[in-house]
């Protein structure tokens, strides 16, 4: 199951990941976002153990997406060791999404 973020735990939640993490950031009514999470719910079943993914409404957090200077969505970031690496492209399948995670 793909959590919950939120501006207030997100620092303690990538930070102490032992793992990269793959962050979607989306908002209610956005169909492009609700297309991308059904794939993300296939691939996290793929990753498990390797990438931890987690989501986060923008339209209730606003300081990382504001830092990310984030305008269209959905929009998938990576993070590793706590420290932003980049953003995934290939929005559209999960096929495409895992061909740039870092999972072994």
């Amino acid at each position: 199951m793909i959590h919950d973020i939120t501006d207030r735990d997100f620092d303690q939640v990538v930070e102490r990941s032992p793992i990269p993490v793959l962050v979607e950031f989306w908002k209610p009514g956005c169909r492009s976002c609700q297309a991308l999470m059904r794939q993300l719910k296939q691939l996290e079943q793929e990753v498990t153990g390797k990438v931890l993914i987690v989501k986060m409404n923008v339209e209730e957090n606003f300081q990382i997406p504001g830092e990310l200077d984030i305008h269209s969505l959905p929009a998938l970031a990576l993070y590793r060791e706590g420290r932003f690496e980049r953003f995934i492209g290939g929005m559209g399948t999960k096929e495409e999404i895992l061909k740039q995670l870092p999972v072994a």
